[in-house]
């Protein structure tokens, strides 16, 4: 627990006065001491850990409650109550014996003295700038959108009086004896086409097997290639916010990317880490057509599979399975290792993906394959993920011969390159080294 706890908790225990007492710390100060160290167990409006602490002083004085006990609670706590203090064992109690942190040596009086002027009063929440940029842009696109519908009725509006135009054209032209004449030379039906000309037919009729035929391989070479797949979760999950805004590394979640062969779907306790203290939604990014409201109610449903009772900090015990869909779903029939790639191949994969993409240059092994996954809200299939563009890669991907290990089994492998291709053969494509052959990945 955190410091803010103690100041709680002995404001509401406490019988000391404090009338009199003006707080005189610099709230800012207090601000960023109050994140830095406090909202692990805190929040100033509502119980996480600890109570809610908004306006905790002006209750703390209509309690009667001494600066200096709560001092001495924030600062060593442990030491209070192995002191034989009623109150502070009541409160250590009255938590469930969840113990505050040691303070002493890390906080100074006039750290305190910050912290209770900033949760006492504290500063009403600016308008996000983000959220003002969305509502520009909301605008923008409210006004481009009836641009365009106006364009199309103007458009609709021209072509029917040009058709309109037209079709007088056509009976004017046709009155008369002139009309006789067109209807003996017109053919009637496709097969008195065929007949009257039967080359040009065969023609046509090769064109259009040649593409049938075709537009059926195009079909079946297009099974299994979801390139651009972006399905809607049951719970909406923005990778921007996470990994983008946030910079969380992609393995604090997907762990197994790094030791095994599968990345797996992280669980609810992996969320719960953070989202057990983060209950509400309170970023700068928010992406156009949500809100801070929407994010906060996503929070909450992970709260209700998990089984969470945000009220009394707990765990109930009744979890429902979130049922994600699947995006990306290697074949039965295909080998792929999530870690020989993320760990051994790591620096020739960005490096030749690079080299490869001069302008859309990547700083994590993973983008290689899912793609600019930190600008995504909604995650999507970002490559074919067929053989030949697997293929292509081990063809252009050296291996990497800083590896101790690389460098002592491919030595010979190196020399006999060199003499092959001559000496400035200086690199291993994966492809040299069996990357290639059908039994690595079909087994």
């Amino acid at each position: 627990m955190n410091k803010i706890l103690a100041v709680i908790m002995l404001v509401l225990f406490t019988g000391v006065s404090v009338f009199g007492q003006d707080l005189s710390g610099d709230s800012k100060k207090g601000e960023t001491l109050f994140k830095a160290n406090c909202t692990a167990c805190h929040a100033l409006d509502k119980k996480l850990v600890g109570p809610a602490l908004k306006g905790i002083y002006t209750t703390l004085s209509s309690e009667g409650v001494s600066k200096e006990w709560i001092m001495k609670w924030i600062m060593n706590n442990e030491a209070l109550r192995k002191s034989g203090d009623k109150r502070a064992n009541d409160i250590y109690k009255e938590y469930s014996e969840a113990a505050m942190d040691v303070f002493e040596g890390r906080l100074s009086d006039q750290d305190i003295e910050d912290i209770l002027t900033y949760v006492n009063n504290p500063p009403e929440p600016k308008v996000e700038e983000a959220q003002v940029e969305v509502s520009v842009k909301q605008n923008t696109d409210t006004d481009s959108s009836k641009l365009l519908l106006v364009s199309f009725v103007i458009i609709g509006i021209i072509l029917i009086i040009t058709l309109f135009k037209i079709n007088t054209l056509v009976k004017l032209s046709t009155k008369g004896t002139e009309l006789s004449s067109l209807e003996s030379h017109k053919i009637k039906n496709l097969s008195e086409f065929y007949r009257k000309y039967q080359g040009f037919s065969y023609f046509i009729i090769s064109i259009l097997l040649i593409i049938s035929l075709y537009g059926v391989w195009a079909w079946l070479m297009g099974i299994g290639v979801d390139k651009g797949y972006e399905p809607d979760q049951p719970i909406y999950f923005s990778h921007k916010i996470h990994a983008g805004e946030n910079k969380i590394d992609c393995q604090v979640c997907h762990s197994g990317a790094k030791y095994g062969k599968v990345s797996e779907i992280p669980s609810l306790s992996v969320c719960m880490n953070c989202h057990r203290n983060i209950s509400e939604y309170n970023g700068k990014y928010i992406e156009p057509g949500k809100s801070k409201e929407f994010y906060t109610g996503e929070i909450k449903k992970i709260y209700k599979h998990i089984g969470w009772d945000e009220e009394n900090q707990k765990y109930t015990g009744k979890q429902t399975p979130v049922k994600w869909t699947r995006i990306h779903n290697m074949p039965d029939f295909v080998y792929f290792n999530h870690s020989q790639h993320v760990v051994v191949g790591e620096k020739t994969i960005i490096a030749g993906y690079n080299k490869k993409n001069p302008n859309q240059q990547i700083d994590v092994v993973c983008k290689a394959c899912h793609g600019p996954v930190d600008t995504m809200n909604v995650v999507r299939m970002s490559n074919d993920f067929t053989m030949g563009w697997c293929i292509d890669c081990h063809r252009t991907t050296e291996v990497d011969m800083t590896n101790g290990y690389n460098a002592a089994y491919f030595d010979k492998l190196h020399e006999k390159l060199k003499l092959e291709y001559g000496q400035d053969k200086s690199t291993i494509t994966v492809d040299a080294i069996g990357g290639i052959e059908c039994g690595k990945c079909h087994y």
